[in-house]
């Protein structure tokens, strides 16, 4: 993603803000971090602080479709593996694209799902998608480049069965409540194998 030095990069989806600060501090761009959970905002700003980069960064609460930032103050908007629960994916590349300048770019990894196979289950079946590039053409994106990333489904296999295996450790890292989310969601993918594919996407604002 191209973004000129001293740029805007907002982050859908921040979480505790590690991408987008990685992207941000490489590209020399200011950053917006946006993240639905308080608790990730608050790991986020800590993170930035840590590294050196919080006048450069700043994080708030915010939905995929209600960022809360001004229209055309991004040059480039990213997230990492979250939008496949957004329970309005239309409404949330229409914000993108609302928050872009003319000519911004997205970028972002996202899985597509079996519409069948998660039909009955929570927050994969609210929305489901099957392919992101029509829903990104009529939010007025053209699109560079749409592609699946290679070996995803090993990876993701092999990591949700070690973290499962390591519950017990975990449960006093994260606290039980928390590794109960995890495992639930973890559990159910293995289960129903939900995905078709994970793809990284650039498209940008025509």
């Amino acid at each position: 993603m191209a973004i000129p030095a001293g740029g805007v990069l907002v982050d859908l989806a921040c979480g505790a803000g590690g991408p987008g600060l990685w992207v941000a501090s490489k590209a020399r761009s200011r950053l917006a971090g946006v993240d639905l959970s308080v608790v990730g905002v608050a790991q986020a700003r800590r993170r930035a602080q840590e590294l050196r980069f919080e006048r450069s960064a700043a994080f708030i609460a915010g939905a995929f479709s209600a960022v809360g930032l001004a229209t055309g103050r991004a040059d480039g908007v990213m997230s990492v593996d979250a939008l496949q629960y957004a329970p309005d994916k239309r409404a949330a590349l229409d914000e993108a694209a609302r928050l872009l300048r003319p000519g911004g770019r997205l970028a972002f990894t996202a899985f597509e799902v079996h519409p069948e196979r998660v039909a009955d289950l929570p927050v994969l079946g609210d929305d489901p998608v099957a392919d992101y590039e029509p829903l990104l053409e009529t939010a007025g994106f053209a699109v560079d480049s749409c592609t699946e990333t290679a070996g995803w489904r090993e990876r993701l296999t092999t990591t949700y069965r070690a973290v499962l295996d390591a519950a017990d450790t975990l449960s006093g890292e994260m606290g039980a409540q928390a590794l109960l989310a995890l495992g639930l969601e973890m559990s159910m993918t293995l289960e129903h194998d939900p995905y078709r594919r994970r793809v990284m996407v650039v498209a940008h604002t025509r």
